[in-house]
């Protein structure tokens, strides 16, 4: 799938800049191929037009920001949240402002960031438990470029069969993760996976993670929202919960902005900001390195694409098929750059 050339994708909400960035004027971003400009008003809310002015074509990104609009430092061209021309310095006495303007995008605040969805949102930004309850931490995490395609991070935090492999050096030891019991309940925008996966390294993984007590089977909740958003959620001995959100906001077809932030009950003093950060830290590094090992071109459908895939692959594999169905819903089909017809074997494991 290239997210560039599925207009539904632009029917959805993603966090493109964290508001804290925006308190010295606009920034440029680019999702899912459309250069935008997002900017904060006097009530501290975000907007976002095109970053191209409709006089000499200049990035809006380069002006600033005058009466809660953006100022187009070529020639002074106003504009205001809705991407409508409202002053014309060059033309100050003519009987009206011309009916010109920029394409403007829906855009809101909320868990510090800028959200923006290019076109009508067909559902709101997801709910992350606790994010907003008083007594709560939200600490922002991550907010860097991935050369990937959103969906093969998605498609990596799904998935519990790396666990032995590519994280033996942090929470596991290679030790056999087949047998892991995983229950899968659907909701309308995706759907949610709990799961019971033996951690060797669960001591030091509690402990990192401010969990009190020990355990060697870590329950885990998936919280899964198409397209490209998932909440981890841990719990511990004690029932206290570390909630991890991430959204693979896409930039184009081969890059994405990796947004991540955590959820906590507890306060600075039983687990410091900087330590569960610098824990996570070192889970995604070694997700990233793999992810940005893999190819763009994503095959929703299993039937044209040459990947093989095993039963541990469940939660991946429907993912995809929400994907596809959500393209096929809206009158899309997939568009793929090299469409390859899959093997007999590829066919019946996925049967």
């Amino acid at each position: 799938m290239l997210v560039t050339k599925q207009p539904v994708l632009r029917r959805f909400w993603y966090p493109v800049i964290p508001l804290e960035l925006l308190n010295d004027g606009p920034k440029p971003f680019t999702l899912l191929g459309e250069n935008i400009v997002v900017w904060l008003d006097s009530q501290g809310e975000p907007a976002a037009v095109l970053d191209r002015c409709c006089h000499r074509t200049a990035k809006l990104s380069r002006g600033y920001v005058k009466n809660d609009c953006i100022v187009c430092s070529y020639h002074g061209w106003e504009y205001d949240r809705d991407g409508k021309l409202t002053r014309i310095p060059q033309a100050p006495h003519s009987a009206g402002t011309p009916k010109w303007s920029v394409p403007g995008f829906h855009c809101k605040a909320r868990y510090g960031y800028a959200w923006v969805a290019l076109d009508e949102p067909l559902q709101d930004i997801p709910d992350v438990e606790g994010a907003e309850e008083p007594g709560s931490r939200l600490i922002q995490e991550f907010y860097e470029v991935w050369n990937a395609a959103s969906f093969r991070y998605i498609e990596n935090v799904l998935d519990f069969a790396h666990f032995p492999y590519l994280h033996m050096q942090t929470f596991h030891d290679g030790a056999d993760v087949n047998a892991v019991h995983e229950k899968i309940d659907h909701h309308e925008w995706g759907f949610t996976s709990v799961s019971f996966v033996p951690v060797a390294g669960a001591d030091k993984m509690q402990q990192s993670l401010g969990l009190a007590g020990s355990a060697t089977v870590r329950p885990t909740t998936r919280n899964y929202y198409v397209p490209f958003a998932r909440t981890l959620i841990f719990t511990g001995p004690d029932e206290n919960r570390h909630v991890i959100h991430s959204t693979a906001t896409p930039i184009d077809d081969q890059h994405m902005m990796f947004v991540q932030f955590c959820v906590r009950r507890d306060t600075e003093e039983q687990a410091p900001a900087a330590e569960l950060i610098a824990w996570d830290r070192k889970i995604t590094l070694e997700d990233r390195a793999m992810v940005e090992a893999t190819d763009y071109d994503v095959a929703l459908d299993a039937s044209d694409s040459a990947e093989m895939h095993t039963m541990t692959d469940r939660a991946g594999l429907l993912a995809r098929r929400k994907l596809l169905e959500l393209l096929t819903s809206h009158g899309e089909i997939e568009s793929r750059r090299t469409p390859r017809t899959a093997p007999d074997a590829l066919a019946k494991s996925t049967r």
